[in-house]
């Protein structure tokens, strides 16, 4: 079973299994506090509460899974909070402010933990956009991990990187390649930078989209599907044309993506291609 969720390069999706960073918590009494990641255990259904409310006289939790879908259950027991069973509470109410519980990732928040001492393993992205879209989803993750995520600016040079970087069994390399489909030229690529390299020392992933962009659910910029641009035109122009934001030169496609970038609350607005994706490169250069 595939434990990060489908690789687009992969034979079958599977499912299960939790992260590198998921804690097991002790059974209790479990306040639904915001934000807070629970199963429902008749359905299966897996969300954070997005909030508690009364309705119909009793006390309800509202869920939301990570592709943006809603649910409401009675509050109470018959939810697990990872893998263990709960009885969900009305949360504590305090005008103290109070740490989140989850980073953005979904994984368990460490309070006051410091950044961890770098590792020599490295994460590779292909550009700024994506370096900034992982930082704001998994940066909190990667600190306490001690990854450094570095850009490649571009994958056509990505074998020549591979051999610099010399890597061996405590410097590991993961690469986050955009458009990493069969037969195309990041597949080539990918397949030369793993023979470049000894056995178990780099892992290339990626997702299935021309450009990071499209990894953001197209319902946080008002889109019910990303357009599909036609051959010729640059991809992120189109785009901004068919949003109808300016277009003309590159600080608009700048001031775009920081548009974009500030949709983002954490992995519920992120495509699961790419979740899995990262999820998957952390693990492996923090083996």
């Amino acid at each position: 079973m595939d434990r990060y969720g489908t690789d687009v390069l992969g034979d079958e999706p599977g499912s299960g299994g939790s992260g590198h960073h998921r804690a097991r918590p002790t059974s209790r009494p479990q306040p639904a506090d915001r934000g807070l990641v629970v199963e429902e255990v008749t359905t299966g259904w897996v969300g954070a509460v997005v909030r508690v409310e009364k309705s119909g006289g009793q006390h309800v939790v509202v869920l939301e899974d990570r592709h943006g879908r809603t649910r409401t259950f009675p509050l109470g027991p018959g939810f697990w909070v990872d893998g263990q069973p709960v009885v969900l509470t009305a949360p504590v109410t305090t005008t103290a402010p109070r740490p989140p519980e989850r980073t953005a990732s979904g994984s368990r928040a460490v309070a006051g933990a410091r950044a961890r001492v770098a590792r020599g393993s490295r994460i590779w992205v292909e550009g700024k956009h994506d370096a900034e879209l992982v930082e704001k989803v998994w940066g909190d993750d990667l600190r306490v991990e001690g990854v450094v995520v570095e850009l490649l600016d571009g994958v056509d040079h990505l074998v020549d990187a591979v051999r610099d970087f010399a890597p061996s069994a405590d410097r590991r390399v993961g690469v986050l390649v955009d458009h990493l489909v069969p037969g195309s030229k990041e597949a080539r690529i990918a397949a030369d930078a793993l023979r470049a390299a000894p056995g178990g020392t780099v892992l290339v992933l990626g997702h299935p989209y021309v450009d990071v962009w499209q990894a953001v659910r197209p319902q946080r910029v008002g889109l019910t599907a990303w357009p599909t641009i036609e051959r010729g035109t640059e991809w992120k122009r189109g785009i901004l044309r068919e949003l109808g934001w300016p277009a003309q030169d590159q600080a608009d496609v700048a001031r775009a993506w920081q548009r974009i970038l500030g949709t983002v609350r954490s992995y519920a607005d992120l495509e699961p291609s790419l979740l899995g994706r990262v999820e998957e490169l952390i693990d492996f250069v923090t083996a």
